[in-house]
């Protein structure tokens, strides 16, 4: 089934470490993803850059401290502020994690899983949609990777996501290395998780590495992308159809040659797995 959301191509995450080459290159990039917190400033240098590059480009929010399943009240000012930065650059959408990342005083700086009840589920879907009267738009919720699961747990996650979409008119964002990295830490299939997402509702893919300790893998994003990562991505699209895709990298940062040689990777894999769908449908 295919989505009827907007397709903006092919896409990297927005670093500092690469803002003089983009505005110095004008690389064959169809989008960045900004991260949020970067920018809730009145001023200074990231501003003046990200004003630059929005002149040139598209550009996507992705948060990393919303917490929407954390257990304290909304922060009301902090979405105010993604409000205002959504107003200055007009973002195709605006994203976080399904997760929680701190308790009522402390940030906790890492995305944590939440505890798939019915309980979670509703306190979730009401505060997701608290978030989207803010905002005045959908709220976008990644997958987290993951290494523990909750005793409680009533849905397996996939079935979680589905009813919060459902309940909340939330859309997604599909990290298919997270899929992968959890599905090897808990032993399920990523393909199970992924076809059962309902693929009206997501609106952007994520790509990126991690580390393989053989036991258990950790969510790094340090690394280039890894073959079965991208055999899954390709079932992806071939599955869901066009869907806007990201390629992520926050440490071990490369040459910016490389990363927009793994980015046309992407574009290369998602058209031929694209092709074979418009061939079988």
């Amino acid at each position: 089934m295919a989505t009827s959301l907007p397709f903006l191509g092919y896409g990297l995450g927005l670093r500092n470490e690469y803002y003089e080459q983009i505005l110095e290159q004008s690389p064959a990039v169809d989008w960045f993803e900004v991260i949020s917190e970067n920018y809730l400033v009145q001023g200074g240098k990231a501003l003046y850059y990200l004003d630059a590059i929005a002149e040139r480009y598209p550009l996507v929010m992705h948060g990393v401290s919303l917490s929407i399943g954390g257990p304290h009240a909304l922060d009301f000012d902090y979405l105010k502020q993604i409000k205002q930065l959504a107003e200055r650059i007009q973002p195709a959408w605006v994203s976080d994690h399904l997760c929680w990342s701190r308790g009522n005083a402390h940030q906790l700086h890492d995305l944590l899983p939440l505890p798939y009840t019915e309980e979670s589920l509703y306190y979730v879907a009401g505060r997701v949609r608290q978030v989207q009267d803010v905002l005045q738009r959908p709220l976008v919720l990644e997958n987290v990777s993951s290494y523990v699961r909750a005793k409680a747990d009533e849905f397996c996650e996939w079935e979680f996501l589905n009813a919060l979409a459902h309940l909340s008119g939330c859309q997604l964002l599909l990290d298919v290395n997270n899929v992968y990295v959890s599905a090897r830490n808990h032993g399920f299939d990523p393909w199970t998780f992924i076809c059962n997402l309902p693929p009206q509702s997501i609106r952007q893919l994520h790509l990126a590495g991690h580390r393989d300790y053989g036991d258990y893998v950790v969510d790094t994003h340090d690394h280039p992308v890894c073959d079965p990562v991208w055999a899954l991505y390709q079932q992806t699209l071939a599955h869901i159809g066009p869907v806007s895709t990201l390629l992520e990298r926050d440490d071990h940062f490369p040459p910016f040659q490389e990363l927009l040689d793994e980015l046309t990777k992407a574009r290369q894999l998602g058209a031929s797995a694209l092709a074979g769908r418009a061939l079988c449908a």
